[in-house]
């Protein structure tokens, strides 16, 4: 076995160790978090203020994204919530797509390393289609493509209890608690499968050829950069160094944007964790948006700034 392939897998390795621990972190805080808001705020208020009917509701689940530090995977337990609060459907599939886009921390390392300009592109286009993709798929009638279980509360353990008893013993929190341990055992072979498959992927897959095939040379560099951007699962805080050092290998600064949309609006992991929640039509709207909007955003992008 050669050195560089000796290297892969090490670089393989590493990164399902990362993300498997990174992930199953995010998601059981992530859940516990939403289940303690749910504890609070009661369905019918998310309801008001996530209304597809109100057509105010859908620039709210935008910033609401915009202001929440989650990437791809890990607003999936968050959308979970939202699902068994009964939010609008429209209002949901905005925050689907515009927070792993608009998280702040993406927004400030691109201010950080595109300028103030580019930052503004980006915003507007991943807010504007975000909004403009929810209400469409309400208005087509997406919503029944939704899986039934989505919606069900995870039943409480027993705890070595009755279960048809809620002794004082038994605190909310421990109730929380339980409630998402059931929900991640449910997730947790998607959440496996995908981190391993992306995994493989980010470690046999060289920057070198991602420049080479998306370069300024290559007419079709944007939809290839979008496409690739989905399985090569990267993290928010690492997209943006990434696609800065691509650039600099010679990867046109309009399949750039593209693969920043592609690979951190969508994910295989995701992907594979949507399938817990969706149906397969579903899943193709959602990978339809997503690669529609990394190439709109990246011709437009060379379109406007070249």
């Amino acid at each position: 076995m050669s050195q560089s392939t000796i290297n892969m897998l090490q670089e393989t390795l590493n990164m399902f160790v990362f993300l498997a621990v990174e992930l199953t972190l995010l998601f059981l805080a992530i859940s516990y978090l939403v289940g303690v808001l749910q504890e609070y705020i009661p369905p019918s208020k998310i309801q008001s203020i996530l209304s597809s009917k109100n057509g105010k509701g859908y620039l709210v689940a935008g910033f609401l994204g915009a202001i929440t530090p989650f990437c791809s995977c890990s607003t999936i337990p968050f959308l979970k919530g939202l699902l068994r609060a009964k939010a609008g459907f429209g209002t949901m599939m905005v925050f689907l797509f515009a927070s792993p886009l608009l998280n702040p921390i993406i927004i400030g390392l691109f201010a950080v390393t595109f300028g103030l300009k580019v930052t503004l592109f980006y915003f507007v286009m991943a807010m504007g289609v975000s909004v403009i993709a929810g209400y469409t798929l309400e208005r087509l009638g997406f919503e029944k493509y939704i899986k039934a279980e989505a919606y069900e509360e995870p039943k409480p353990s027993c705890c070595g209890t009755s279960c048809g008893a809620k002794p004082a013993s038994v605190s909310k929190w421990r109730r929380i608690w339980n409630a998402t341990w059931k929900d991640f055992k449910k997730v947790l072979p998607y959440l496996i499968g995908g981190i391993a498959v992306g995994s493989m992927i980010y470690g046999f897959m060289p920057t070198e050829f991602v420049a080479k095939v998306a370069s300024d040379s290559n007419p079709f560099a944007v939809p290839i950069a979008a496409i690739i951007g989905i399985p090569l699962y990267i993290r928010a805080e690492a997209v943006i160094p990434l696609s800065a050092a691509l650039a600099a290998k010679g990867m046109g600064l309009g399949a750039v944007m593209a693969l920043i949309i592609g690979s951190a609006g969508a994910s295989l992991t995701e992907v594979i964790l949507l399938k817990s929640l969706f149906k397969n039509q579903m899943i193709i709207a959602f990978l339809t948006v997503i690669i529609t909007m990394a190439i709109g955003a990246g011709y437009l992008y060379g379109f406007i700034f070249s």
